[in-house]
């Protein structure tokens, strides 16, 4: 499947500062970056970093005044979408030492207040059925709702209020998997379905020795997603971090399936 990416974003800056930009989909051996093109207004500094666990890259950009921005991209995306209730979880002594890090808790997801309840509710469960019955929870049992969280919300706050964005939902997955004693990692995302059309946010999750992409609101399939970062949350991968105060002008994202 091709996916066409079309993102446009335009912010007014206080005073001359840095910006760390990451909205590039990566070149990876299940999606492949068949073509794309970056474009920034004028700028005093561009430079590419690399990103966590070696997913994608970030952009040091040094401006003042408007900033604006347009990625475009076409996408392949080659990737099995596999029954997550048959893959086992890997014993914690034989993980690789990079997906240990994923067992703990971060900024936004405090794993460790959810123990009890994920042995409560998914106690008989293991590995990708449990998995499997987490997502199915958090659809059912949360509502969408745009606005009804914001940058501070964690996934604690978002299961007491049972609703939020695609951002709260993966925290929240993120969070019971960890508490699962199963690395789980925040994504974000392309994805063609999701409504309204923004960076999308899912969680991935280790199983049966490699990572899989699940979105806990519905939205996409494993196979329709474009990864664009990885990280522990929603901190690690942010599309766009200001160092200072920014107004927003406007934003937009487009993904389509290209016929």
């Amino acid at each position: 499947m091709i996916l066409k990416v079309n993102v446009k974003l335009h912010y007014r800056l206080s005073a001359p500062m840095a910006l760390l930009l990451q909205i590039e989909a990566a070149d990876l051996v299940d999606q492949r970056v068949r073509s794309s093109e970056i474009w920034t207004s004028d700028v005093a500094h561009f430079s590419r970093v690399g990103a966590d666990e070696g997913i994608g890259e970030r952009i040091w950009i040094r401006t003042e005044g408007d900033f604006s921005c347009t990625y475009t991209a076409q996408i392949t995306v080659d990737r099995p979408v596999l029954d997550l209730s048959t893959l086992p979880e890997v014993p914690l002594h034989l993980l690789p030492g990079e997906t240990i890090k994923y067992l703990m808790p971060s900024r936004y997801c405090p794993s460790d207040q959810f123990q009890a309840f994920v042995d409560a509710e998914f106690g008989d469960l293991a590995g990708g059925a449990r998995i499997a019955a987490m997502r199915n929870w958090i659809e059912s049992a949360f509502s969408y709702v745009p606005g009804s969280s914001h940058a501070q919300t964690t996934a604690l706050d978002s299961f007491v209020q049972r609703q939020g964005v695609c951002r709260d939902f993966a925290h929240v997955l993120v969070s019971l998997a960890r508490a699962s004693s199963i690395p789980a990692r925040f994504a974000s995302v392309y994805a063609p379905e999701v409504t309204p059309q923004d960076f999308h946010a899912v969680a991935e999750v280790y199983l049966g020795g490699s990572w899989h992409l699940i979105d806990p609101t519905g939205m996409a399939d494993a196979d329709t997603m474009a990864r664009i970062g990885v990280g522990a949350d929603a901190s690690s991968v942010a599309f766009l971090s200001a160092f200072g105060s920014m107004e927003l002008i406007n934003q937009s994202v487009s993904v389509t399936r290209q016929a």
